[in-house]
């Protein structure tokens, strides 16, 4: 047989083989396979063989794999993933973005929060000057799982970090007041106040502390036509209507503005009712000093807190009107 035959034989060979093989590779990754295919962090530990680092690389893939091969993660997905970070950073936990990355799809259920918190508060003992970490831990505990004191805690250190948002400080204060307790709040921001290292930072400081101001008055306002209410049987008017006739509850209606402000810096805000919350808004600000939620956040949550069964005082959960008991003025008549 010529050379040239020969040539051409063992390229059909190749060309078979390549064909055989290719028809035997498995279409789907380890990633595939589901949580039942993520070992234990023990495990994967035992099985390193001291490439400890090289494993954890090698599980870190396939989490990237399960994230990004579908185009959205659903819970069994986001359990697969967990637990494959919980491998990666047991093995590795000099490692940074797996924990944030983590946290970021741990989100289906309270369960999985706490997990992705856990991850978290594993990163803050290994980079404990590292901002991030915090803050989501902070974000965590707020947005998805109505923790507010938590959350204050844990964006408190992180704002104290380099390299952390200027606008933290305001959202701790904001947290501080979540229930309902200004007074916290207030001192929290007096404190930076006295330390605020320029202009532009005390000015931002200050504008909370009218924020608080206006809060304080609104809540007066939303407590003073409960009384009226009670007292007369009808819905107030108008707002003057709390400090007019013989059924009036205050001697005069608070001013809508923080009352420190220059004449020449009013707005000439006015009081109205929320039409949505049926509480009291002054103008000057457009809403009250509390942290929101949309809609469908504001649901999720109150779901997720039913089914936790978290035991909350009657007049102190996230999504109640209520407001501290604050004196007002004369009984009318």
């Amino acid at each position: 047989m010529s050379s040239r035959a020969l040539r051409l034989l063992a390229l059909s060979i190749a060309i078979g083989c390549t064909g055989w093989a290719h028809a035997r590779v498995p279409h789907t990754t380890r990633a595939d396979r589901g949580v039942d295919f993520v070992p234990s962090p023990r495990a994967a530990q035992a099985a390193a063989f001291g490439f400890d680092a090289l494993v954890a690389d090698y599980h870190w893939l396939q989490a990237i794999q399960v994230a990004g091969g579908q185009e959205m993660v659903d819970e069994t997905a986001a359990i697969q993933l967990g637990k494959l970070v919980d491998v990666v950073t047991t093995l590795n936990p000099h490692v940074d973005h797996p924990y944030r990355f983590a946290a970021l799809w741990l989100t289906h259920s309270p369960e999985l929060v706490r997990e992705g918190n856990r991850l978290l508060e594993r990163g803050i003992a290994v980079h404990p000057e590292d901002w991030r970490n915090r803050f989501y831990l902070g974000f965590n505990h707020f947005f998805y799982l109505g923790e507010y004191d938590e959350a204050a805690q844990a964006l408190e250190i992180a704002m104290q970090r380099p390299g952390s948002p200027a606008y933290l400080p305001r959202l701790v204060a904001r947290l501080k007041s979540h229930r309902r307790n200004l007074d916290v709040a207030e001192t929290f921001l007096r404190e930076m106040l006295a330390g605020a290292s320029d202009e532009d930072a005390a000015a931002h400081i200050q504008s909370s502390l009218d924020e608080i101001e206006i809060e304080r008055k609104a809540r007066l306002l939303d407590k003073a036509r409960r009384v009226y209410r009670r007292r007369t049987g009808r819905e107030i008017g108008d707002v003057a209507e709390l400090a007019r006739g013989e059924d009036r509850v205050l001697e005069k209606i608070p001013s809508p503005e923080p009352d420190a402000i220059p004449a020449s810096l009013r707005r000439g805000s006015v009081w109205r009712i929320d039409p949505e919350t049926k509480r009291f808004v002054s103008s000057y600000l457009g809403s009250r000093y509390e942290v929101h939620y949309s809609s469908w956040d504001r649901a999720r949550l109150e779901r997720w807190r039913t089914a936790d069964a978290v035991d909350a005082p009657d007049d102190e959960t996230v999504l109640e009107d209520r407001v501290e008991d604050e004196e007002v003025g004369p009984r009318g008549g």
